[in-house]
């Protein structure tokens, strides 16, 4: 039997994502974080509603997964996002010591390789999983407010 559970299949959940910060005039970054196939959270960025400029995806699903699971560690977890993260969240994932990070869209301006910035040693990283579709949502939010 074929695994549906794929690390397209999750990065379709986080694209989803994705279209509702579009939809909100939000940039379009989504995240989800799965454990055991299993969505445990789903977020996107939403740094314009709540006037918070930590408020980007990840660390939406960061906090969210930590609540579902009770502690702080994401040990066994993989977020899935659209867009590569940024140093800030790069950082807090490192802390949130998750097993994997797979990432649509390169954001080579500021994104965490970038910058320079470390993710943990133990996580394993995944790049370019639906790139275009990731970026070219990204394009089209940019073009609307050119």
């Amino acid at each position: 039997m074929e695994n549906i559970f794929t690390d397209e299949y999750f990065m379709k959940k986080a694209l989803q994502e994705a279209e509702i910060a579009f939809e909100k005039d939000e940039i379009p970054v989504g995240a989800v974080i799965v454990a055991n196939n299993t969505v445990i959270a789903r977020a996107h960025n939403l740094t314009e509603l709540l006037h918070d400029v930590t408020a980007h995806a990840e660390m939406q699903a960061i906090t969210s997964a930590a609540n579902f699971l009770g502690g702080k560690y994401l040990k066994g977890c993989t977020l899935y996002v659209t867009v590569e993260p940024c140093q800030m969240c790069a950082g807090a994932l490192y802390w949130s010591q998750i097993s994997k990070i797979v990432y649509g869209a390169t954001d080579e301006k500021r994104g965490y390789l970038a910058m320079g910035t470390q993710i943990h040693p133990k996580t394993e990283v995944v790049s370019g999983v639906l790139a275009e579709e990731c970026g070219a949502l990204m394009i089209s939010f940019f073009r609307k407010k050119r």
